[in-house]
């Protein structure tokens, strides 16, 4: 996972917004692709095996609008990474 001075100035998802960025003290994967593109999910605490499952995110944004989710999983080789899978109800 990158932890140069580019990743503090990203926006984290579900962050609150008076204070939207990544903190020094927590570890992030890169959302990559689909409706979250480039904003940072803290898997701070995750373990490997919820690293492997990856995460369903609520958004307004995806296809399915209010309620829906777009799903992310790591990338093979770099966890630092998750790919957009498609989106879920």
């Amino acid at each position: 996972m990158d932890r140069n001075g580019d990743q503090m100035s990203r926006r984290v998802y579900g962050a609150e917004f008076d204070h939207p960025g990544p903190r020094s003290d927590r570890c992030y994967a890169e959302l990559v692709g689909g409706p979250l593109d480039g904003l940072l999910l803290d898997i701070t605490g995750w373990t490997a095996d919820e690293i492997q499952t990856g995460a369903a995110l609520m958004t307004e944004l995806g296809q399915f609008g209010p309620g829906g989710r777009a799903v992310y999983g790591p990338r093979p080789g770099n966890t630092a990474r998750f790919d957009w899978t498609g989106d879920t109800p």
